[in-house]
């Protein structure tokens, strides 16, 4: 692999992604976001979906509320005959301030990290197009 493939996905948290007290954001969200990552990571190395092998590592480290803005990055850090190594992260870049009013938010001049991940996906010899 001679460059870096990387994908980035901006998305806000809305109410209905809240699954706890406080308009609290359930971490799976996190994960259901790095899938979509590594989706468009495969796209890009191999024209074609692939599929999701496993995670080997998933870290939450900051709570997400509904109304804050998360950047979901990942990267291939390693290319096998099919498998592809991965690493993600999660970052919040705005975070809303319901201590101020219903509208009221911050634009984070230092993301907070709030989940990381490695894992592993395959894309099928017969698929890859590229």
């Amino acid at each position: 692999m001679s460059e870096k493939i990387t994908s980035t996905l901006r998305v806000r948290m809305s109410a209905k992604d809240a699954h706890y007290g406080g308009n609290l954001v359930d971490g799976a969200h996190m994960v259901h976001l790095f899938g979509d990552v590594a989706t468009e990571l495969l796209i890009k190395l191999d024209g074609d979906e692939g599929l999701f092998c496993a995670y080997d590592n998933v870290e939450f480290l900051a709570p997400t509320y509904a109304g804050d803005y998360i950047e979901a990055y990942g990267e291939i850090t390693k290319v096998g005959n099919t498998s592809r190594k991965m690493t993600f992260e999660a970052r919040k870049v705005i975070a809303t301030r319901p201590d101020i009013n219903d509208s009221a938010a911050d634009f984070l001049e230092e993301p907070i990290v709030v989940a990381r991940a490695t894992g592993t996906c395959v894309t099928p010899k017969a698929s890859k197009r590229k």
